[in-house]
């Protein structure tokens, strides 16, 4: 069996590194893969965003299953390509993944389902949009509307924040054609979680719920990334809250599209704000979160080939996977000056030594090898995932503690730090992603901004 995974970073090598343990041991391609997927397979050298490339390569290799990673080639049409050409491919077609492509449409899509979400008004004229912050009052969150690569989402504290925001995008061009239209929504409070579920289109497989740490600096100060770490489960998802975010949320979206004759085949990701009247979707992803994915997947008990398989057939059962009862977190290594600027290529220690730890594994991002020696060439540069053999407090609101800094930590410590930037915490509700919860309080109040948006 031949499996052809789509991208290249941290979420793309957990996906490669899954799917390689499969029992069917199935030959793993990635496109472009990294200097992690490179041990599992053979990376072909495609961008991810090279539809047309991807497609022709497809055509004349014939994998029996496609795995699309990353958002903009799924925006741009890579799975329609790929269903075209007679193959399989787990991810969602064009027009369903503008839940994410527009936070305009997806915002349009909730509100005609009934899904709860928070209040939004979307602008292509600075002046309106400023005249409407100035009406609304601070605080408030703006978005530019489309992909932005994880710094579309500013959260203000004050009006003059806001208008400096919407501003910039619209009238500065900060984000080009993807800030062509702004949403300036409600901020809401409470504590944020990840939930992500695969579908046919009709049938759902609820995956593990997950907390992810959006901000680069500890206490939740500084810009947003792309993700600075994850841990898996979030305590603040109850039993209770289960059927509540399926049925909000999950059916009522996916009830919505078919309404509009869009049937979303894949993983669907809600970005939830878990507000003191129930749940509230921040924003809808199209594909696995990362770092998300790097915490969830290695709780899966067994194979998941299956389970995405049957996602592109329109066969999926909702027992399909089983899960492993330890907690797992992911601590994320970033760039020096990310997410701004940063130098590239420079030597990364350690590796193996981390990676032969007990409980850890090492997922490259942003590397590639030059020379025989693995260097930076991205943002991300890699993550750690640690199992903690305690299991969760199902009532007590904290999930097992890994109590060494991220400094010191064994699935750190033994990589070279040149360079690179770790945020540092206990992974708690407003700590950082140093190790999975120390003493994460649900009732924490929080406000968008720790994990407001991948865009």
């Amino acid at each position: 069996m031949k499996v052809l995974v789509i991208g290249g970073g941290g979420r793309e090598h957990a996906l490669a590194w899954k799917i390689a343990r499969d029992s069917r041991r199935p030959e793993v391609f990635c496109a472009p893969g990294n200097a992690g997927t490179a041990a599992l397979g053979r990376n072909v050298d495609l961008r991810a965003e090279d539809v047309a490339g991807l497609v022709r390569w497809a055509r004349e290799n014939r994998p029996d299953l496609v795995v699309v990673g990353p958002e903009a080639p799924l925006c741009a049409g890579v799975a329609d390509g790929m269903a075209r050409e007679g193959l399989r491919v787990f991810g969602p077609g064009r027009d369903a993944a503008r839940l994410e492509g527009s936070k305009a449409f997806a915002k349009e899509v909730m509100l005609a389902g009934g899904v709860p979400t928070a209040r939004a008004e979307v602008f292509e004229d600075a002046a309106a949009a400023c005249a409407a912050i100035r009406r609304l009052g601070a605080p408030l969150v703006v978005k530019a509307d489309g992909l932005a690569a994880g710094k579309g989402v500013f959260v203000c504290g004050s009006v003059t924040e806001a208008e400096q925001a919407a501003r910039s995008v619209l009238t500065e061009g900060l984000f080009g054609e993807a800030g062509r239209r702004v949403l300036v929504e409600e901020a809401l409070r409470g504590e944020e979680a990840s939930i992500l579920a695969l579908t046919d289109g009709a049938s759902l497989l609820m995956l593990a719920s997950s907390q992810d740490h959006k901000r680069v600096l500890n206490r939740d100060e500084g810009p947003n990334t792309g993700g600075m770490g994850a841990y898996s489960p979030a305590p603040v998802v109850t039993d209770a809250l289960w059927p509540v975010i399926r049925e909000q949320v999950f059916d009522r979206t996916l009830a919505e599209l078919r309404r509009r004759g869009i049937v979303y085949r894949g993983v669907l990701y809600a970005g939830l704000m878990v507000t003191a009247s129930g749940p509230r979707v921040l924003e809808f992803n199209c594909r696995f979160g990362d770092p998300e994915t790097q915490a969830i997947l290695p709780r899966i008990a067994g194979d998941i080939l299956p389970a995405l398989e049957a996602c592109a057939d329109g066969s999926l059962k909702p027992d399909m996977l089983t899960w492993r009862p330890e907690a797992c977190a992911c601590v994320v290594m970033a760039s020096g000056g990310y997410p701004g600027e940063y130098r590239k290529g420079l030597p990364i220690e350690g590796l193996a030594d981390a990676g032969a730890m007990e409980d850890v594994i090492v997922f490259h991002a942003g590397t590639t090898c030059r020379d025989g020696q693995i260097v930076t060439d991205g943002g991300r540069v890699r993550g750690s995932r640690r199992w903690t053999r305690r299991r969760c407090w199902p009532r007590g609101g904290r999930i097992a503690p890994f109590r060494e800094s991220p400094s010191h930590r064994p699935s750190i410590g033994p990589i070279s730090r040149r360079g690179l930037r770790v945020r540092a915490g206990s992974g708690t509700a407003r700590g950082g992603a140093g190790s999975v919860a120390a003493g994460a309080r649900r009732s924490r109040e929080r406000g968008n901004g720790c994990r407001l948006s991948s865009q």
